[in-house]
């Protein structure tokens, strides 16, 4: 499938890296030590969300800011095991860099540790603390667009979480979905693909030429 665009918004972790055995350490450690239980932590869902929304979830509003404060260190300290996604480092090389942007559920800080541990520098990043309402909801992705310039409905999205797919439709952005976290039966877009490495770019005058495979 071909798809013409003006600009490319990526997802981050699932996307273009992979820092899931650091999620899932941070995570586990967070639930012990403020004596969570499996099922609620189960039923809130974690992947594709900020972290505040997943926090403020299972715990009352005054213990909130402390817990989401105590999870960001944890994942940052935690970074080092970020790894590039296949096709991810191939992809944005052939991308100038005011075509495309990293819009992520997670802090600027995470954000930045993630992606400097694999050598990703985008000139262009929203993060959760960018915004109001995280995805599912448009707000980070018609940011993105807001900062490159583009109309939401020339912007292609590529995601991995349910979540994040949801954002991009509500933005009216087309989306490419990968099925790097989640079965292809969980997502809803209009191309689904392995990961990356299934998909290729040619710039042109009037923006960029999208080819997906698989």
């Amino acid at each position: 499938m071909t798809i013409h665009a003006e600009a490319l918004l990526f997802d981050n972790d699932g996307t273009l890296v992979s820092s899931l055995e650091s999620v899932t350490r941070c995570w586990s450690r967070w639930t012990r030590e403020y004596e969570i239980p499996a099922e609620d932590f189960a039923r809130v869902g974690l992947h594709g969300r900020p972290a505040a929304e997943i926090v403020a979830d299972l715990l009352p509003a005054d213990r909130v800011a402390d817990a989401v404060a105590r999870i960001e260190r944890l994942e940052v300290d935690d970074a080092g095991g970020t790894v590039l996604l296949p096709g991810s480092a191939d992809l944005l090389a052939a991308l100038p860099a005011e075509r495309w942007a990293v819009v992520t559920s997670a802090s600027r800080r995470l954000a930045d540790a993630r992606l400097g541990q694999v050598g990703i520098r985008p000139k262009t990043l929203v993060a959760a603390d960018d915004v109001t309402r995280g995805k599912p909801d448009p707000e980070p992705f018609l940011l993105g667009a807001r900062m490159l310039g583009v109309d939401p409905a020339r912007c292609v999205v590529f995601e991995d979480a349910p979540a994040g797919l949801a954002a991009a439709r509500a933005a009216g952005m087309r989306t490419v979905a990968l099925t790097t976290t989640h079965d292809r039966s969980e997502l809803v877009a209009d191309v689904v693909v392995p990961d990356l490495s299934y998909v290729s770019v040619q710039v042109t005058a009037g923006g960029v030429e999208i080819r997906t495979t698989g």
